[in-house]
């Protein structure tokens, strides 16, 4: 086999082989598009290199004239393709340059059929025989066709779209893949057309050799994507050992991991998500099979958050309730995330699970301990409320039973009025209803039951506190001031736990002023509006706080009381937590303490 037919068949060889291995890899893996184009390109150049072959082995002018019109067809494919090529995998090039390389290339392919025997020659009139690589071949000449400037132009602009999709690459700072690939292609690309327009002009008297060219940017752009496939492989591989890594310390954190495709329907999970749900290791489940182990009281919000989060590439965490198939209860934590495609439709959703029902049953043990140490709290004020109450009860049932005998002695006259009777029966029903109000505030304080934020009026629970009180601060000839915002401002809170902050606190102002001075027997209840929403203060002009006592005041079981039980303010704190907030102190420059807190106004955030 002489030099021209040996290098020639390997052109057509390894640019077929190029071509169909990259399109298999293309038809394998569909969101490759730059591997399809270049296995178009490199068949095309494959079926370039028969046609410059069969041109220098042809035997008449005829049979030279009609392969060189059928040759312009796999030199457009290879062309075309090479410019969508760069598109993709540079992901860089003036559109409107690709574009004009393709329509040239199009027109120049109408004309090839149209305007004489072939876009080179309108008629080929002879062959030049002459010896090229040791090898006798032969040379087409004739009448040269002027439209083969459009293919040639064609070439010049695939030039110059290259080079811009190269410099595209360098300042994105892809430095290396801008000189092997774009560089590569640049290079071939003008010793292709050189070598053309040479020869087509008789400048040179050469055969037609392009093929080579386009073989060599074909081996060198297939190297290209053999070293990404193969940087892609080991990326698969370190993941897949990641993956592997993760899924054993899943394990050993007792976290099951699942994964949804939307399309299939099926869920993949592991082991431990399978054991958590209750499902066998090979059973097939669906999402419609999980929510159904959803407890029928979560599942309307579990369903509410999924489909708001799926709507977006976003993420959700959520807290809810199994119920196994043997009935037992199980509290699961979940963190997931959806991915959405390229036309925002959902593509995978995937995420972690873990049970946390030891948790949630120790949160529930403790809220229900802090309950009842809130409501222990409450009972141990029945001691200091005692006498105001005694007090309080005492004024309407003796109101009620001199009324009551006054309106006996009326009934043993012979001649009673009848209007003094009725009046003296208001009387009884207001002392009774006086007497009910106090059992009632009474009743409330002390009832054990969940807290109930609801809107209220922020000067009712003051006004509730300084009710109950009134008797025993009358008694220690302490004066209360209240000084209440004329607005009202609502609150969101429960009226009775901050009647039991307000009474922790005014009990404690008491007893800091009860062996000071008549003049310094003075305690003020406040409500005004603040920045961050209504401050609520109670203030004393007793001693003050020292700083020793400052840093211990608020922890749980600290008192400076002789009978406390250090519980009052710890207390305070966990109410107003609840509420959004939290106590806090202030010493004034002229005697005595306050202490505050503010609540956020109704429709604001705590």
């Amino acid at each position: 086999m002489n030099g021209v037919t040996a290098l020639w068949s390997m052109a057509f060889a390894v640019s077929a082989m190029l071509g169909i291995i990259y399109g298999m890899v293309w038809l394998s893996r569909r969101h490759l598009v730059a591997n399809g184009w270049f296995a178009l390109m490199a068949l095309g150049t494959a079926l370039m290199a028969l046609g410059d072959l069969a041109l220098m082995q042809s035997k008449t002018p005829a049979q030279w004239g009609e392969i060189a019109r059928w040759y312009q067809v796999p030199s457009f494919l290879a062309i075309v393709s090479m410019v969508f090529f760069v598109r993709t995998y540079l992901r860089a090039g003036q559109p409107s340059l690709a574009w004009s390389v393709c329509i040239l290339r199009a027109v120049a392919l109408v004309c090839d059929f149209t305007t004489g025997e072939n876009l080179n020659f309108r008629h080929v009139t002879s062959l030049h025989h002459m010896t090229f690589l040791g090898e006798p071949v032969v040379v087409g000449t004739g009448d040269r066709n002027p439209w083969m400037l459009l293919a040639q132009l064609a070439l010049v602009l695939l030039i110059v779209f290259v080079v811009d999709a190269s410099i595209q690459v360098w300042k994105r700072g892809e430095r290396l893949r801008a000189i092997t690939a774009g560089g590569a292609i640049v290079f071939f690309v003008v010793a292709a057309s050189a070598t053309a327009i040479l020869t087509l002009w008789g400048i040179i008297t050469a055969p037609i050799i392009i093929s080579l060219f386009f073989a060599g940017v074909a081996v060198v752009m297939g190297f290209e994507l053999g070293r990404d496939i193969l940087r892609a492989e080991r990326l698969t591989t370190d993941l897949r050992e990641g993956e592997q890594r993760l899924m054993l310390a899943a394990e050993a954190a007792k976290f099951g991991v699942w994964t949804r495709d939307p399309t299939g329907g099926a869920i993949w999970a592991s082991d431990t998500w399978r054991r958590l749900f209750g499902f066998e290791k090979t059973e097939v489940v669906t999402f419609e099979d999980v929510l159904m182990r959803v407890h029928p009281d979560d599942r309307a919000a579990v369903q509410q958050i999924l489909r708001t989060t799926s709507r977006s590439d976003n993420t959700y965490d959520l807290e809810y309730r199994i119920v196994l198939p043997d009935a037992r209860v199980r509290w699961i934590s979940s963190h997931g995330r959806f991915e959405a495609g390229d036309r925002g439709a959902l593509r995978l959703a995937h995420g972690v699970s873990v049970d946390v029902t030891e948790r949630k049953n120790a949160e529930n043990e403790v809220h229900e301990r802090r309950a009842e140490l809130t409501h222990l709290s409450r009972v141990a004020m029945l001691g200091e409320l005692s006498g105001s109450l005694a007090h309080e009860l005492n004024q309407p049932l003796t109101a009620i039973l001199s009324n009551a005998q006054a309106a006996l002695r009326f009934l043993d006259r012979p001649d009673f009025d009848r209007s003094e009777i009725t009046e003296i029966l208001r009387d009884i029903v207001d002392a009774d209803q006086r007497a009910g109000e106090v059992i009632r505030s009474l009743r409330a304080l002390f009832r054990k039951e969940e807290i109930q934020r609801v809107p209220l009026d922020v000067n009712a629970p003051v006004n509730d506190t300084l009710r109950l009180v009134r008797s025993d601060v009358l008694n220690r000839q302490i004066v209360v001031t209240a000084d209440l915002c004329e607005s009202a401002p609502r609150v969101r809170g429960d009226r009775v736990q901050l009647q039991q902050v307000l009474l922790n606190l005014v009990f404690n102002a008491v007893d800091a002023i009860s062996e000071m001075d008549n003049a310094k027997r003075r305690l003020r209840v406040s409500t005004s509006l603040s920045a961050g929403g209504v401050r609520i203060g109670v203030r004393d002009h007793g001693p003050g706080i020292s700083d020793e006592v400052k840093g211990k005041i608020f922890e749980p079981f600290f008192t400076t009381k002789p009978h406390g039980m250090g519980l009052g303010l710890s207390v305070c704190n966990s109410i107003l937590a609840a509420h959004g907030s939290r106590l806090e102190l202030l010493d004034h420059e002229d005697g005595g303490a306050e202490f505050f807190f503010v609540l956020a106004l109704e429709g604001e955030t705590a």
